[in-house]
């Protein structure tokens, strides 16, 4: 076999590695996006531990198709890059949604998440969910809440 069909198997395994450890697996249309902003998101990303490549569409779409996941055929046509969150697997989705005004046409073609897939639209839905810590502390608050209420209501009887 040639070598350049051995890379491509290479690069296949590679993509199906990281599909496997990521916790979200986004795709994005790149095309329009200026240098500046892609420097940016790629720091962005890089702080909230996502891994955000170019592939060709073909071989993610081989690669996924071998691990079961099933992207809609629009999702490979055209300019598609991957977003794979290691960490947080709605990071992709806050950081582009945060980044719009100056990301105009950087939109989402569909993400894999937890075994279910979402279309663009499901994608900018989970966006608007809040990190782990911050619903982790509305939890805590909500739970304080009655025994604060308590604890000030027992005071007061106690004044009088």
């Amino acid at each position: 076999m040639s070598e350049n069909f051995e890379n491509k198997k290479a690069l296949v395994e590679v993509i199906k590695e990281q599909a496997q450890k990521a916790s979200g697996i986004f795709l994005v249309n790149y095309k329009g996006i200026t240098v500046a902003a892609d420097t940016d998101l790629r720091a962005s990303f890089r702080k909230e531990g996502v891994e955000y490549k170019v592939y060709k569409n073909r071989l993610m779409k081989r690669a996924f198709e071998d691990l079961g996941i099933k992207f809609d055929e629009e999702a490979f046509e055209g300019s598609t890059a991957v977003a794979f969150a290691m960490e947080d697997g709605l990071a992709p989705a806050r950081i582009v949604t945060s980044k719009q005004e100056t990301l105009k046409d950087f939109a989402f073609k569909g993400a894999f998440i937890e075994g279910k897939l979402y279309d663009a639209q499901g994608v900018k839905v989970l966006a608007s969910i809040p990190p782990k810590e911050v619903l982790l502390g509305q939890l805590v608050a909500m739970l304080q809440m009655p025994i604060k209420k308590l604890a000030i209501t027992v005071n007061e009887i106690a004044k009088k």
